[in-house]
């Protein structure tokens, strides 16, 4: 069974940075693509990057294009969300999920989930 196992959240002045984890296990690492999620309270939950399976391409959204790298390290089955210049709106529980087909941004489609870390971003 695939698993994801996000790590790397905590408290953050604004403008600070930081780096979140999403450790996969339980399958092959290179046939499933991964997107890093994030969902604030009462907010929906939103897509924010992803990375392809077949050929490492990469998708943002907008309000982290330039700010946010995603990457994966395939000698560890882990990828990577590096979070700069954080802003007090980025505050959200972060979630990472895999699946087959790249569904991104959309987020139901995605059959894998892992548990979230928490960001906060004071002001």
């Amino acid at each position: 069974d695939v698993q994801l196992q996000a790590s790397g959240g905590g408290l953050v002045q604004a403008g600070g940075s930081l780096r979140l984890a999403c450790a996969v296990s339980g399958y092959s690492f290179d046939d499933y693509h991964i997107g890093w999620f994030r969902q604030a309270p009462g907010k929906a939950r939103e897509g924010l990057a992803s990375i392809s399976s077949t050929d490492d391409s990469t998708y943002y959204q907008d309000s982290v294009k330039g700010r946010f790298t995603i990457s994966k390290d395939n000698a560890t089955n882990t990828v990577y969300l590096q979070m700069n210049s954080l802003k007090p709106e980025d505050t959200a529980l972060y979630y990472c999920a895999a699946e087959l087909q790249n569904c991104y941004p959309d987020a139901a489609p995605y059959g894998y989930w892992g548990q979230g870390t928490l960001v906060t971003v004071s002001s």
